[in-house]
């Protein structure tokens, strides 16, 4: 596979070409050895594509994670506690996890244990490859990268979307560059505050 466009929120692409260059190209090297063709598997059973061949994004996704996961790659946690009292939760975000949970007990609160997992981290870089339906790629892209970034467990996350062309040839719902690429933008140049470079390929 390729990349056609990239797009860079603040400054996310331009901190791995500095201070990552070796895992920048790595990045790209993963992306054109994934087989685009291999992973066109899956036959349509949708209206107006009974029987056609479409890529399978379960393939697509078995093959990066093994090539990332051959590279180093690894899955990471960041955990946290949460509780139903709003300026509890703004005390404690930067906290470390039990300084998190020790503040809510004592405030007499009940501490909730969550977490975020990410599939693949390495040297603080974190990278989610994207196949699913729009409201993964948002969760990513709001949730996942900034908790790991407030965390300080990485500097950049990258998010692998298709783009539209290769979209069209996949399973209905599927999230693509393009509209995701205008979620960002429309909010405004400094949300999500996460450095993160977003990626679209094509076969």
């Amino acid at each position: 596979m390729k990349i056609i466009e990239t797009y860079s929120h603040l400054n996310g692409l331009e901190f791995l070409i500095v201070h990552k260059p070796k895992l920048w190209k790595e990045i790209k090297k993963v992306i054109a050895t994934v087989d685009a063709e291999a992973c066109r598997t899956k036959v349509s059973k949708e209206k107006g594509m009974i029987g056609k061949l479409l890529y399978s994004p379960i393939d697509m996704n078995a093959s990066f994670k093994k090539l990332l996961s051959n590279a180093g790659w690894d899955e990471s946690r960041v955990s946290y506690w949460v509780t139903k009292n709003e300026k509890l939760i703004r005390k404690t975000l930067t906290l470390d996890t039990q300084e998190q949970k020790k503040e809510i007990e004592e405030a007499g609160e009940i501490p909730i244990f969550s977490y975020n997992q990410t599939d693949f981290v390495k040297e603080r870089v974190a990278i989610e490859v994207q196949f699913g339906k729009y409201s993964f790629v948002a969760y990513d892209l709001f949730v996942k990268h900034l908790a790991f970034y407030v965390g300080d467990k990485i500097d950049v996350g990258i998010e692998i979307l298709p783009m539209k062309s290769l979209q069209a040839q996949m399973s209905s719902g599927v999230a693509y560059y393009e509209g995701e690429l205008y979620n960002v933008i429309r909010q405004g140049r400094g949300v999500p505050a996460v450095p993160l470079v977003i990626l679209g390929i094509v076969p």
